[in-house]
């Protein structure tokens, strides 16, 4: 029988360092990469754009289940949806798992947040049976997912699906209370589909779906815990009295212009600093300060913009991979500039 790492899913070999599954060590359970994840922090070569979304799913259509836990980052919520992901597994039961609650700002009630899950599910046109928010306490976590899997599971292996960076493994670990799965703040940890036992009930986690139009994927990989939160993000607000410009960074410039009165709300990690400045000098700042002042900056240069008129309500500027800002108020429109390849899209607020 071929022998896996017990971390990431990975055929062991021994061959090629820069390879998934390389060991130094006959009879490992953990490749090196996983190894040094683990213990050390310490990321030997990239997996971060995830495996191929048809290739994935292709396999969890062939796999002999009825459940699907689909795991979704409620605070990078957008990047984590799979469009089509309910026409794709048609015949298998979806139940929406939103990992990382604990990074949204606690003024956010569950009913909520569930409301505007739902809300947003029916947007991109996706069906599922339940939505479960797992940031909750270890023992209501296990109740209500093993409910569901008593539910729908039919006593058939569970699949646990999710774009690169969503949490399956963290969540399985949480599941079955042991650290036994490789989890790390770097997109890309799972590496093929990898069984865990749970109380009798086999789950099967599976690689990381590839996050595409996402700033994970520009960003130098030593700036990652900059832009990844680990902590609750707190709201910074800025009142707005004229035009303004704001630098996240160096890599997205925020600009609003026909502002008469409004606010603009930042969510996204506390290690990132924002700097605003008047939009009539935004230009001249920028050129002045990108890459010493305005840190971090993107792997790549080329760019592209992003605008919107602003309706009446709250609205949000979301820009994959960072967070959002919520923008209110008297402002005729925004225009957000970001590296060419992420997405900006504009949402009714989710706050």
């Amino acid at each position: 029988m071929t022998a896996r790492c017990k971390g990431c899913g990975a055929v062991l070999q021994s061959s090629d360092p820069q390879a998934p599954g390389y060991t130094p060590k006959e009879g490992s359970v953990y490749c090196q990469r996983c190894y040094r994840l683990i213990h050390y922090d310490d990321l030997t070569f990239s997996m971060r754009t995830g495996i191929s979304e048809d290739q994935v799913l292709e396999q969890m259509g062939s796999a002999d289940a009825k459940l699907v836990l689909w795991i979704v980052d409620l605070f990078d919520f957008e990047a984590s949806m799979i469009p089509g992901i309910s026409r794709k597994l048609d015949g298998r039961t979806i139940v929406l798992c939103g990992t990382k609650r604990d990074l949204l700002p606690a003024t956010v009630s569950d009913t909520r947040l569930v409301q505007f899950i739902y809300s947003r599910l029916k947007e991109y046109g996706i069906r599922v049976k339940e939505v479960l928010l797992c940031e909750q306490d270890p023992e209501k976590l296990r109740e209500d997912v093993f409910g569901a899997v008593r539910a729908y599971g039919g006593g058939r292996p569970v699949l646990v699906a999710g774009r690169a960076n969503a949490g399956k493994s963290t969540f399985l670990n949480r599941l079955s209370q042991q650290a036994v799965l490789t989890s790390s703040r770097y997109p890309g940890t799972t590496l093929d589909f990898n069984p865990i036992e749970i109380e009798g009930i086999t789950f099967i986690d599976t690689p990381g779906i590839e996050i595409r139009h996402s700033l994970l994927m520009c960003t130098r990989e030593e700036d990652l815990r900059q832009l990844i939160p680990v902590q609750a993000v707190k709201p910074r607000v800025y009142q707005l009295h004229d035009e303004q410009s704001f630098a996240i960074g160096g890599l997205v410039r925020l600009d609003l212009l026909g502002v008469e009165k409004g606010s603009a709300v930042f969510y996204c990690s506390r290690a990132l600093p924002i700097h605003r400045t008047r939009l009539a000098n935004a230009d001249a700042f920028w050129q002045k300060h990108y890459g010493e002042l305005l840190q971090p900056i993107c792997a790549e240069a080329a760019s592209r913009t992003f605008t919107e008129r602003l309706p009446q309500a709250k609205m949000d500027a979301v820009i994959a991979g960072l967070g959002w800002c919520a923008l209110s108020g008297k402002i005729r429109e925004v225009q957000v500039r970001v590296p060419a390849q992420t997405e900006v899209l504009f949402r009714k607020a989710m706050l």
